[in-house]
């Protein structure tokens, strides 16, 4: 059995064990992916151009609007945010089909506005009624430029079996003018020069690459016990019994992938998968083929997950459980005011790209990379948006905001073996369009505590540990 076959039926059986939690519900795809092998058993035609969406939704992101939720009311408000994404999503399907494109959108501020009002009682009953959130039902169509789209169909004889490299199998993207060769891109990578206080150390945990295939669309963070929350598939490495239910007592007694045992962390990103026209044993599940996400799953070919110092102070150990996402899953629709991923090549790393996709040359391989915030309120490991509770520090002098303590700084690093050229794209919700600005990661720290500590006593002392 070759390594594509090993793969394949590993990712099978894991969606075994994970569909018992996953909903196979929801709406059907705007353009199937019908460009399956012949062993797969599909025989339609390829999709035509004209049946590709040329608008997407958008939408006001709510979630980053509720900075102060009271603790007794997050649980059904993180459900409430949920269906609001689940929504979107029927939408987005329904406009692929839909002769006015304007008619899905009432029908869809129709639905949000119950949910608001559901978001609004449940604060209300905690004591805190959000102010004016019905004005965040309504939603847009946006436009998407399909520039380059022509002229990659006229490439495809040039590609071989990378016939459809930019295009995206279901026609939800991504497009030619999505990707840029790296080459072209000047040095653009500057930091704070480290001061007389700076921790200047790093720790580095060893937890493999997902070799042993831990893949859902759930996200813990986000959507806490919500099932398809992601509406995409992620990576997993560290804690094994991560998934929509896992609690912190569940964390805390999981088993983890990394080296040192002391590390039970939660490591977590879109899956990047080939548009090479084959399919992956999830074609037919949310999260995979049903919310727009086809194509080949790529394992990476290394994964590196290092704690760095901060260029002006000492850090103080993480708390454990604190939660932090980097990057914004719909920067997008959202604008690109959190888009903190990064794409590059290696050999490369002074060019750093967030609203591209990287074309490699011959013996380079892409790069994901994702800094996180390395400034804590020092009082809670989460807030009501999953954001506020964490900073990054200053770009141009490494200070955190005032307030926040400097913590150890987790930059993972993913690196991908994909053939050159666009024929690769990140997992999205559908009405992103796997575009590259839309990367992001996720991070839950189950250190245990003495751990951490010598996790911050070798990144102030300067040195390099495992």
């Amino acid at each position: 059995m070759g390594r594509t076959s090993r793969k394949r039926s590993k990712l099978a059986r894991r969606l075994v064990a994970v569909s018992a939690a996953v909903v196979m519900g929801g709406g059907g795809l705007i353009a199937v992916n019908v460009y399956a092998n012949a062993g797969e058993g599909a025989d339609q035609p390829p999709p035509q151009a004209s049946g590709l969406p040329v608008s997407t939704i958008s939408c006001p992101d709510v979630a980053n609007r509720l900075t102060d939720v009271p603790q007794g009311a997050r649980g059904k408000v993180d459900d409430r945010l949920a269906e609001l994404d689940t929504q979107i999503t029927r939408a987005y399907d329904q406009l692929g089909t839909a002769r006015d494109k304007e008619s899905v959108l009432a029908p869809l501020e129709e639905r949000r506005q119950g949910t608001l009002g559901e978001i609004a009682d449940a604060m209300d009953q905690a004591g805190q009624r959000p102010e004016r959130l019905d004005s965040m039902a309504p939603c847009t169509l946006r436009a998407v430029d399909q520039q380059g789209q022509e002229g990659q169909q006229g490439q495809q004889g040039q590609q071989g079996e990378q016939g459809q490299q930019g295009q995206g199998q279901g026609g939800n993207g991504p497009q030619a003018n999505d990707f840029v060769e790296i080459e072209s891109v000047q040095p653009n990578v500057n930091r704070p020069r480290n001061q007389r206080g700076a921790s200047r150390g790093t720790f580095t945990t060893k937890c493999g690459r997902n070799e042993n295939g831990k893949f859902n669309p759930d996200n813990v963070i986000v959507a806490p016990g919500v099932s398809n929350g992601a509406h995409h598939m992620h990576d997993y490495v560290g804690n094994q019994a991560t998934d929509a239910f896992s609690g912190d007592d569940d964390l805390a007694n999981g088993r983890t992938s990394c080296r040192n045992q002391g590390d039970k962390s939660t490591y977590y990103w879109p899956v990047l998968r080939l548009q090479n026209g084959q399919n992956e044993a999830d074609a037919q599940a949310d999260g995979g083929g049903k919310d727009q996400n086809v194509g080949e799953i790529q394992t990476p070919s290394s994964v590196t997950l290092n704690f760095v110092g901060n260029p002006r102070s000492k850090v103080v150990a993480m708390p454990r459980f604190l939660r932090i996402i980097t990057g914004d899953a719909k920067a997008f629709t959202n604008g690109d005011a959190n888009a903190n991923a990064s794409w590059s090549c290696t050999g490369f790393e002074d060019r750093q790209l967030k609203d591209k996709y990287p074309i490699c040359p011959e013996g380079s391989k892409v790069v994901r990379t994702f800094n996180f915030q390395s400034c804590w309120d020092g009082r809670n490991t989460d807030s009501a948006n999953h954001r506020t509770h964490v900073a990054f520090a200053d770009q141009r002098t490494g200070a955190c905001p005032q307030g926040f303590k400097a913590i150890p700084q987790l930059v993972q690093r993913v690196v991908y073996d994909v053939p050159p050229g666009p024929g690769f794209a990140v997992d999205s919700f559908p009405e992103q369009l796997h575009k590259p600005v839309t990367d992001h990661g996720d991070f839950i720290n189950v250190f245990d505590e003495r751990l951490m500590r010598r996790v911050a006593d070798c990144v102030n002392s300067g040195q390099r540990c495992t």
